[in-house]
C-alpha cells in the first residue's frame, strides 16, 4: 500500500532537488562556481555557521548552493531512514539507499571540484546531479498511490502498444545524454556542435513519442497528455537553447542585460531538467501499465515484516 506522508516527504525532496538544480545554474551562469575557495568549510568557517554579512557577491550564489545541497542532503537522509522504518516494499528501501549513497557521492565530487580545480568535476558534477533528480522523481512516483493502484489491467490491444515504453526510454536516455553536453559546454565551452545535433534528435525523439501517444487510443489516455506536455516544454527548451547560445557566442547576445543572459541560462537548465522527471514519469508509468510485467507490484514484493 501507499504511504501517503512517504509519498509528501518524496515529492518535497524531488522538488527541493530541482530548486538546487536552479540554485547551481545561478551559480555558472554568475561564473561563482570558485567564488568560495575551500571545502567542506567556507573561508575557514564551520559552512553552518558563516557570517551572513559575507554572504555579498559570488559568495551568496555559492554559499547558497552549499546550504541547500546540504538541506537535499538531510531530506534524502530522512527519507531512506523512513523508507526502512515504514516502506513494505523493500526495492524502494533500496532504492533509497542508493539516493542517499548518490547524494553523498554528489557532495563530495562538488567539494573536490574547489579543492582540485579540475574542470571534469564539475561536469560529473552536474552530471549526477541530473540523475539523482531522476532518482527522486521515480521516488516520488514509486511511492504515490496511483502507482500502487496502477498495474496491468488488461492486455494492451493497440499496435505497437508493447514496444512504447522501450521508445519511452530511449527518449529519457537521449534527454539525460543532451543534459550532460550541455554540461560540458557551460563548464568548458567545447561540444557546441553536437549539442546543437543531439538537440535535434531530441526534438524528433520527441515528437515521434508524441504521434506513438496518440496510436494507442483510448488504452492508456495518461499518455497523450504527458506527451503533449513534453512538446510543450520541448518548444521552451529550444527557445531558451537559442537564447543561451546568442548569449554565449554571438555578438548581439554578449550586448543583453546581464539579468537577462542569467535568466535565459538558468531557465535552460531548469526545464532540461524538468523535461527529463517529465520523461522518466512517462517511460515508469509506461512500463507499469505496458509493459511487460518486470516492474515490482506491491502485491507480489512485499517486505517480510509485512506479512509477519
Amino acid at each position: 500500500m501507499a504511504n501517503a506522508w512517504l509519498h509528501r516527504l518524496a515529492l518535497t525532496t524531488a522538488g527541493t532537488t530541482l530548486f538546487l538544480l536552479f540554485v547551481g545554474a545561478l551559480v555558472t551562469s554568475k561564473g561563482a562556481g570558485l567564488a568560495v575557495p575551500d571545502w567542506p568549510t567556507t573561508f575557514g568557517h564551520n559552512m553552518f555557521l558563516f557570517p551572513w554579512t559575507g554572504m555579498v557577491g559570488g559568495v551568496f550564489y555559492e554559499h547558497s548552493h552549499r546550504l541547500v545541497a546540504s538541506g537535499v542532503g538531510f531530506l534524502t537522509l530522512v527519507l531512506a531512514v523512513c523508507l526502512w522504518l515504514k516502506e513494505p516494499r523493500a526495492w524502494i528501501c533500496w532504492l533509497g539507499t542508493a539516493a542517499l549513497l548518490l547524494v553523498t557521492v554528489q557532495g563530495v565530487v562538488g567539494g573536490l571540484r574547489v579543492v582540485w580545480l579540475e574542470q571534469d568535476f564539475a561536469v560529473i558534477h552536474a552530471a549526477l546531479a541530473q540523475a539523482f533528480f531522476g532518482l527522486m522523481v521515480a521516488m516520488a512516483l514509486f511511492t504515490s498511490r496511483r502507482w500502487a493502484e496502477g498495474g496491468r489491467t488488461s492486455k494492451p490491444s493497440a499496435s505497437g502498444s508493447t514496444m512504447f515504453p522501450w521508445f519511452c526510454l530511449a527518449t529519457t536516455l537521449l534527454i539525460y545524454a543532451q543534459s550532460l553536453l550541455g554540461a560540458v559546454i557551460r563548464h568548458t565551452g567545447t561540444a557546441v556542435v553536437l549539442h546543437v545535433l543531439m538537440a535535434l534528435v531530441v526534438a524528433v525523439q520527441t515528437l515521434l513519442l508524441a504521434v506513438r501517444a496518440l496510436q494507442l487510443g483510448d488504452e492508456a489516455p495518461v499518455f497523450r497528455t504527458l506527451s503533449l506536455c513534453l512538446g510543450l516544454l520541448l518548444v521552451l527548451q529550444l527557445a531558451l537553447g537559442a537564447g543561451s547560445y546568442a548569449a554565449r557566442f554571438l555578438s548581439f547576445g554578449a550586448a543583453w542585460q546581464p539579468g537577462v543572459i542569467v535568466a535565459v541560462t538558468a531557465g535552460h537548465v531548469v526545464t532540461g531538467a524538468v523535461m527529463l522527471a517529465l520523461s522518466v514519469v512517462i517511460t515508469l508509468w509506461a512500463f507499469r501499465v505496458l509493459g511487460p510485467g518486470r516492474l515490482p507490484v506491491v502485491d507480489r514484493v512485499v517486505s517480510e515484516r509485512a506479512t509477519a
